[in-house]
């Protein structure tokens, strides 16, 4: 599968990657931007950026700290400021995103996210205001560990959490933690689980995940990402946002609830269509990228 040339954009002191698929010959006045979850990047959309370049001009972003865009060290809350840290939340992707689109895209946009990638195109919806056409979100993150989550019942996790949160604010130990999980072998095995029908899980697959992890300052978005226990929760942003909305849902999605995103379609006004995907996970856009991608053109077309 060929990759599109990356492009770099300088925002704020840092480098941005991005990609633009072939410009579309069809319908120029429709733009896509596509935004990753944790852990992948522009790449991880290797199936679906061309094929909705066919229809509209295609963007893809990496996320400042993931792929190839600047990794600028994690600044927890309670953090002295040092030059060249940041404090990695939904507001400063939210804000990456927004910014995009007003310098590089410059026209209204459809924003296509997956995972935390759809929490932080809300956040970008709602700067963006009348800009975005619509949102797709695409197992869209649940974000269960969320302080606003946890319930009064659950007596064990309210005991253990403050030991939890101390543990992981270690560099020591988000470090050994990211160590770990960056190498193929145990990339595959999460893919496993992410991708139940095994499809497309193949070699470079793994080298657009593990190579980005092999970066100097990889550690650091794991370990800014994984310290956001009280941030944005789509359901927090869904009323923020006059956009239509739709979801996009692997059935067999290991982390992220089908049925919450079912209640989500009930609850709220702007949420026009919910879509499963039969046997897929959590990355149905690249393990079912045709039904994916009929989908995404689907609901492009009936809201343009």
């Amino acid at each position: 599968m060929s990759l599109n040339k990356s492009e770099t954009w300088k925002w704020k002191n840092w480098e941005i990657s991005w990609s633009l698929s072939k410009e579309s010959t069809s319908e120029k006045n429709i733009k896509i931007l596509l935004v990753h979850g944790f852990g992948a990047s522009k790449n991880h959309w290797r199936h679906n950026q061309d094929f909705l370049g066919k229809f509209s001009n295609c963007y893809a972003i990496d996320l400042l700290g993931f792929g190839e865009s600047s990794q600028p060290s994690a600044l927890l809350n309670y953090e002295p400021d040092k030059v060249n840290s940041i404090k990695y939340s939904f507001d400063l992707w939210g804000n990456q995103i927004s910014t995009f689109c007003a310098e590089v895209i410059k026209s209204p946009v459809y924003l296509v996210g997956n995972s935390i990638g759809g929490v932080i195109a809300l956040k970008a919806a709602e700067i963006l205001k009348d800009n975005c056409k619509g949102i797709i979100l695409i197992d869209c993150a649940q974000r269960t560990m969320d302080d606003k989550r946890l319930k009064k019942s659950d007596i064990l996790m309210n005991l253990l959490r403050p030991v939890l949160k101390t543990i992981v604010r270690q560099r020591v130990i988000s470090n050994t933690l990211f160590t770990r999980a960056a190498n193929p072998k145990v990339i595959k095995k999460i893919l496993e689980q992410a991708y139940p029908s095994g499809k497309n899980i193949d070699k470079e697959l793994i080298e657009i995940l593990y190579q980005p992890s092999q970066r100097k300052n990889s550690k650091e978005a794991f370990r800014g990402f994984i310290n956001l226990f009280d941030d944005y929760l789509a359901t927090d942003l869904f009323p923020k946002v006059d956009s239509p909305i739709q979801l996009i849902w692997g059935e067999e999605d290991p982390w992220e609830s089908l049925n919450e995103a079912i209640e989500w379609k009930k609850l709220f006004s702007n949420i026009k269509r919910l879509d499963i995907i039969k046997g897929a996970g959590h990355c149905p856009h690249d393990e079912e990228p045709e039904k994916t991608n009929k989908l995404i053109n689907e609901f492009i077309q009936e809201t343009k």
